[in-house]
């Protein structure tokens, strides 16, 4: 939290969230451009960081957009296990969260959603690419997937060089069972539609280096 958002945050502040229909209202608007790195977290306005570790927090990290690319790969043999992929695009949790999560695996194909994002009800897997970003996506992101209950919370962790999988969630109390922990040795199990699953090498989602 800045200086600034603490000076705000005294005992007679009331800090108002925006809902999911106003922050789309801010974009029909354009008062924020559509397609811009931005997502809303528990209310607030958030750029996406994709940065590496150290790096400009404006910049997009190479290692993060080689993962972006083997995990739009994966989009067809998910489409033979009736979903498909999508990658850093909306996901709509209402109230206060549309996250925009680096991969979702999403029912159905991209012809069910032109005039919607999906919902929780629809994504059976979330996948954030975690570099710089690796606290918010341990924290508030986990947070909010788990509140919303989709079932799957997957992190590429590249600093650390695992994949970290989070199941079971537990709506109402912001976390997933136990993690699970893999490494470029393992197989990392996604979910799809009607209890079917693509089996992925976790050295084919990390970058070598």
């Amino acid at each position: 939290m800045s200086a600034q958002l603490r000076e705000l945050v005294d005992d007679r502040a009331v800090l108002l969230p925006l809902t999911v229909e106003q922050y789309h209202q801010m974009i029909e608007r354009g008062i924020l451009v559509e397609g811009d790195p931005y997502e809303l977290l528990d209310g607030h306005i958030v750029r996406k960081d994709r940065s590496a570790a150290g790096e400009d927090p404006m910049s997009v990290g190479h290692e993060h957009i080689w993962v972006i690319q083997k995990l739009a790969r994966l989009d067809s043999k998910l489409g033979r296990l009736g979903c498909h992929m999508r990658t850093q695009a909306p996901v709509t949790l209402p109230p206060y969260d549309e996250p925009e999560p680096d991969g979702s695996i999403v029912l159905g194909t991209e012809d069910d959603y032109t005039q919607r994002h999906p919902g929780a009800a629809d994504v059976t897997c979330v996948i954030e690419v975690a570099d710089s970003s690796l606290r918010r996506d341990r924290t508030t992101k986990l947070r909010i997937y788990a509140n919303a209950g989709i079932a799957q919370y997957v992190i590429i962790n590249l600093p650390d060089r695992i994949v970290e999988v989070y199941t079971h969630p537990r709506k109402g109390r912001g976390r997933y069972g136990p993690a699970v922990t893999l490494g470029p040795a393992d197989t990392l199990v996604l979910s799809a539609a009607k209890g079917k699953t693509l089996t992925v090498r976790v050295r084919d989602l990390l970058p070598r280096g």
